[in-house]
């Protein structure tokens, strides 16, 4: 899914064109087409991680619900550290998004601000 984060800078140099050949090539309609894509993958990769962090959490409140009714059960306490890790491993994973959209923006903006500014996030 962040294929087009990992490829941003190939994409910037093969699409937006050198000042020489800024005639050739419409770079306004390409830098725009590059960012809606690059946004709708952030905005699908968000979405995406946000649902796994959802059903995670719920299934670490069942668990817990389950261990405050039989404290003894080792396995279901090994379940519950389990989802709890994957839990953190999600939640952290966010944070690893958003220094990668950070980082294609930043290269974005530095080779198309030339050509096409983007709409304010709100």
């Amino acid at each position: 899914m962040r294929t087009i984060d990992d490829r941003i800078v190939h994409a910037l140099n093969t699409t937006v064109p050198t000042v020489s050949f800024s005639g050739k090539v419409d770079a306004t309609q390409t830098c725009k087409q590059l960012y809606e894509s690059m946004m709708e993958a952030h905005l699908s990769r968000d979405r995406a991680i946000k649902v796994c962090i959802a059903q995670t959490s719920e299934v670490v409140g069942q668990l817990r619900e389950g261990r405050a009714k039989d404290s003894e059960n080792m396995a279901l306490i090994k379940q519950l550290r389990k989802e709890q890790t994957k839990l953190k491993l999600m939640q952290s994973e966010l944070n690893v998004e958003e220094v990668v959209n950070d980082r294609s923006l930043k290269v974005f903006r530095e080779r198309c601000r030339i050509h096409y500014t983007p709409p304010k996030v709100k």
